[in-house]
């Protein structure tokens, strides 16, 4: 899956969780990260608004999210 910045610099990583519809809120988003199941590039990502940018890798449930510009 493909996630377009729309010409933003970063997304912060539980927004993502949330517009693409892995975790059901911000709050399950946030649980999601802390609890270590959200990987970043290859390593599991435990801050909450990490800053996503073009290129970056997002791993979780089974899923590949690739951010793109």
């Amino acid at each position: 899956m493909v996630f377009n910045l729309n010409g933003e610099e970063y997304i912060e990583l539980i927004k993502l969780l949330k517009l693409i519809h892995i975790a059901e809120s911000g709050g399950h988003a946030k649980i999601m990260v802390e609890d270590g199941e959200v990987k970043l590039n290859g390593e599991v990502e435990f801050r909450k608004r990490a800053k996503l940018r073009p290129g970056d890798l997002v791993e979780t449930l089974g899923k590949q999210i690739t951010i793109e510009l």
